[in-house]
């Protein structure tokens, strides 16, 4: 297979921001779906895709289409991707992967089944700059690595029925901001062995802010906040015996970083190139492992998103946040 044909499931923002960069990277986008027919078709539009379909089944049944990217809120990702899965297509899932472990765990159990790709659009980890830390770590310019710090902090809309702070979607800020930054240390320090959580939950119930210190294998720490409710620096820092990194703002896009040494010195200075968003880094990723006959990624396991998804749960639990639609 030479060409990778792309399906978008659902048409909200992250659909848009996904499929421009899709276009800026000259990928093959073949259909979009929605429950709307009219927003589907206006959503092909905009993007000049030849298929538009007024359901989810139509979409996934298409025959021109090779790999399915779940736009729709967590609170559907499980039903979506299942849907996909089930009709002989590769999926994409947009992070958080879902709502919970066991929803991760049933797409997991199908998509290994199947003998299809299943990955978390985690798009952070595939960034060139985030390749190039991960190279500096393993090298070992930083020493032993003790810490990671960061934080992801927006003031997004307040409205109730908006879904960020609807439980029945999913909402609050650890599902849809904390993913960044849990995801991160879990990259840079292993998994999590254990965690403690405080936050504040707002007027529906879903968190607004979060504060998480863990321990990881090999003992290192982390310490993340996550905010829907003010904005902060958004900037992360990893730092070892012998060196620290610094990632600028806004730390989980394409932007720059810097290497210092203990004593002061400037070791490296890193600034990102990167034509649009950047979320197509990713789709080339899962373009490469279908035509490599592959159904995992190296950069983000589906075993470790799950057990992410686990380490959420745990937070979640100590928060005393719930979903109505939780299974």
């Amino acid at each position: 297979m030479t060409e990778i044909r792309w399906g978008i499931l659902a048409t909200g923002g992250i659909a848009h921001a996904f499929t421009q960069d899709l276009r800026t990277a000259g990928r093959t986008v073949t259909a979009v779906g929605s429950r709307n027919a009219d927003s589907a078709r206006a959503f092909a539009a905009e993007y000049d895709i030849p298929h538009a379909h007024g359901s989810y089944e139509e979409l996934v049944a298409d025959p021109d289409v090779d790999i399915v990217y779940i736009a729709s809120p967590h609170s559907h990702h499980r039903d979506h991707a299942i849907l996909a899965l089930e009709a002989g297509k590769h999926v994409l899932i947009e992070k958080a992967v879902t709502l919970d472990a066991d929803e991760a765990i049933a797409i997991r159990d199908i998509a290994a089944g199947r003998g299809l790709l299943a990955m978390e659009a985690m798009w952070t980890r595939y960034l060139p700059h985030m390749v190039r830390i991960r190279e500096i770590i393993a090298d070992g310019a930083l020493g032993e690595v003790r810490a990671v710090i960061a934080d992801h902090t927006q003031s997004l809309p307040t409205d109730p029925e908006h879904r960020l702070n609807a439980l029945e979607l999913g909402g609050g800020a650890l599902l849809d901001l904390g993913i960044y930054p849990v995801s991160f240390a879990w990259d840079v320090l292993g998994p999590m062995t254990g965690i403690r959580a405080i936050g504040r939950l707002g007027e529906t119930g879903a968190d607004t802010e979060v504060a998480i210190a863990a321990t990881h294998t090999g003992g290192a720490v982390s310490s993340l906040v996550v905010s829907s409710r003010a904005a902060g620096p958004n900037t992360a820092s990893v730092i070892g015996t012998e060196a620290r990194i610094d990632i600028d703002r806004v730390w989980y896009t394409p932007t720059a970083f810097r290497v210092t040494a203990t004593d002061g010195t400037v070791i490296e200075e890193y600034r990102s190139e990167v034509e649009g968003r950047g979320m197509h880094y990713q789709a080339r990723y899962a373009e490469r492992l279908i035509a490599e006959g592959r159904t995992d990624s190296d950069l983000l396991p589906f075993d470790e998103s799950v057990a992410i998804m686990a380490a959420l749960d745990d937070m979640r639990a100590q928060l005393g946040v719930s979903y109505p639609t939780h299974r």
